[in-house]
């Protein structure tokens, strides 16, 4: 599925002119001017999966931010935005296929590590509930509670719970929620697949942060098949030699001048992960 067909940023020569009109002289910096244009990208095509490599600085991450915001996707976290960011983006163009729907959203290293900032707050309070909930399992079971009238029935129940289970069980019976089953990695990989539920356009800003090697590989497949069989399309920034893998992927490397379409194969991240274990290969035999 395609969304978004192709997408048209100002040239060098358009920059040059905007800036040389302007009259302010208290900005130390244009960004994202001159970030995408120093390696002469004026415009990209998309495919169903399409993937921006290139070292930091390479301009990945603006070119997401920038088509994000002309496109008002959702977005989680904010980012940071400069004076010239709404300038530059009224200077960009682009071209839908499809209407894009009320899903297709921008997801950054931010959105996740903030997810799983909160998943560590609740599992805090959870810490603390659980301490709370042990005293209680020990004072209600070795109370002598006497039942007086109906208004000591809930405690009664109480009181004959505590008694006929063990602790483990009288905690984890009164404990929701507990999230703390999941690791770092798991859970982002949880909020990938909370966000990549329905077709959409979706922008991932290295999504590989925070996942093992097993965990990116599991994302790659969901990547597929959500691209495959389920109407969402994929613009994706990342070092990943297991996404860069991804099939059918269209591959731009923005480290070459001028931008240039790649094999993954061809990527000097991979070769160099490839030179390295084939320098070691009789060690793994």
């Amino acid at each position: 599925m395609i969304y978004l067909s192709h997408f048209d940023f100002p040239n060098e020569d358009r920059e040059y002119n905007f800036i040389l009109g302007q009259k302010r002289t208290c900005y130390d910096t244009y960004y994202p001017f001159k970030i995408l244009s120093k390696n002469s990208l004026s415009m990209l095509d998309f495919e169903p999966v399409t993937i921006l490599y290139g070292g930091n600085g390479s301009g990945k991450s603006t070119a997401l931010n920038v088509i994000a915001e002309k496109l008002g996707l959702n977005r989680d976290t904010l980012y940071n935005r400069t004076n010239f960011f709404e300038d530059y983006t009224t200077m960009c163009s682009y071209e839908l296929e499809s209407p894009l729907t009320r899903d297709s959203r921008i997801i950054t290293s931010d959105d996740v590590f903030d997810f799983m900032l909160n998943l560590r707050t609740i599992n805090e309070g959870i810490d603390r509930k659980r301490e709370d909930l042990f005293e209680d399992y020990l004072d209600t079971k070795y109370s002598k509670f006497k039942m007086k009238s109906l208004d000591d029935y809930e405690q009664l129940k109480k009181v004959n719970t505590a008694r006929r289970t063990t602790q483990s069980q009288y905690i984890r019976n009164n404990l929701v929620g507990n999230v703390r089953e999941h690791s770092n990695g798991e859970s982002a990989f949880i909020y990938f697949c909370e966000k990549i539920k329905e077709p959409g356009l979706y922008l991932l800003d290295e999504p590989e942060n925070s996942l093992s090697p097993e965990k990116q590989q599991e994302l790659l497949k969901f990547l597929e098949d959500s691209a495959r069989f389920f109407g969402c399309q994929f613009i994706i920034a990342t070092h990943s030699p297991f996404l860069l893998s991804m099939k059918n992927a269209k591959i731009y490397d923005m480290d070459e001048n001028p931008v240039d379409i790649k094999k993954w194969t061809e990527l000097p991240n991979v070769r160099t992960y490839y030179e390295f274990f084939k320098r070691y290969e009789r060690e793994f035999e």
